[in-house]
């Protein structure tokens, strides 16, 4: 029996943080040791360039990133971990989807719709600052899941309009040519932790507002030191459901450390004395791999061999698909 295939895309911007960890990392992670899935795991380093043109920040968030996911335990053996850019066949089936790819569909983006209202919001032209990375990203990702053929696409809420996409431009590739793409479905997972940042909004790169992922110890009990609290004294009641500091602690915790912590809070614990538990718990899980993750680090030609090992893995499926995809559009040799 075939197996489901999975395909889950990392942009290559910033560090990681806790964030990406509960909500994306550790929960694909834990897919990959599926034996019936087959997963394929991208550093979307060509999507990075759409809002970050420092090339050292790219290149660095591409080492930063792989060392993360294989510190953390991915199973190359068992997966196809790789990097975008070593997929020449993508870019190519880009431009063979973009001609089929209506203006209408692109015109009705999120991203892109959302750059124009604030343009105009602004008094500025409705496309000022809009390049066409912005603009055709979604045919991109596109290309991305269809290369693979990829049955499942795990994405939050704000991505499922470009699998929509991504099954409306093969749809019309498949009419025209014949059946050559699998119709993707997006995947949401709605338990997935959305944390809180240090000011009790969403963590996020953007808002500036994150725990990176493998911070000392000395600097991660800072940062958890400076999470948003209220002015409650240690006696007085507390309201887990609104504390960042909980919410952090539920995503670490068993369910039985959750229980305990809410009695705590219930009980009046000090803010100080929650974050210090908070420190140990978050440490106790993520220690052993920051060591992987520094000795990685130190060493980028280990990660750079798994991800050409990757490639290799990668491309025996994108070679045959972009070959396929060329001769039904009549680009082939003439004799």
């Amino acid at each position: 029996m075939a197996k489901t295939r999975v395909l889950t895309g990392i942009t290559t911007t910033g560090t990681p943080h806790l964030g990406n960890y509960v909500g994306a990392i550790r929960p694909a992670i834990e897919a990959s040791r599926q034996q019936e899935n087959l997963s394929f795991y991208f550093l979307a380093d060509y999507h990075a360039l759409i809002k970050c043109q420092d090339p050292e920040q790219v290149h660095q968030s591409t080492l930063e990133i792989a060392a993360t996911w294989l510190a953390l335990g991915l199973d190359t053996d068992n997966v196809v971990f790789y990097r975008q850019s070593d997929i020449p066949e993508i870019p190519e089936l880009t431009w063979l989807l973009t001609c089929q790819a209506a203006k209408g569909l692109m015109n009705r983006a999120h991203a892109y719709k959302a750059a124009v209202d604030s343009n105009r919001e602004d008094g500025q032209d409705s496309d000022f600052g809009i390049n066409m990375g912005l603009y055709s990203y979604p045919i991109l990702m596109a290309a991305d899941i269809l290369m693979f053929n990829a049955n499942k696409v795990p994405v939050g809420k704000d991505q499922i309009q470009h699998i929509e996409m991504a099954r409306d431009i093969a749809a019309r590739f498949n009419h025209h040519y014949g059946e050559h793409f699998v119709l993707p479905e997006a995947v949401v997972d709605e338990h997935v932790a959305v944390l809180q940042g240090l000011d009790g909004r969403k963590m996020s790169k953007s808002y500036g507002n994150t725990i990176p992922l493998f911070l000392g110890e000395k600097q991660l009990k800072k940062h958890i030191n400076k999470i948003k609290t209220n002015l409650l004294e240690p006696g007085e009641p507390k309201d887990p459901d609104t504390s960042t500091v909980f919410q952090i602690w539920q995503a670490f915790a068993s369910a039985e450390q959750t229980a305990e912590m809410r009695q705590a809070f219930a009980d009046g614990i000090a803010w100080g004395e929650a974050k210090k538990q908070l420190f140990e718990l978050v440490n106790a899980e993520l220690g052993e791999a920051r060591e992987r993750y520094e000795t990685l680090l130190a060493n980028p030609a280990l990660i750079e061999e798994k991800l050409q090992q990757g490639a290799a893995k990668a491309r025996a499926y994108s070679q045959p698909m972009l070959e396929a995809c060329r001769r039904a559009v009549g680009i082939r040799p003439l004799v």
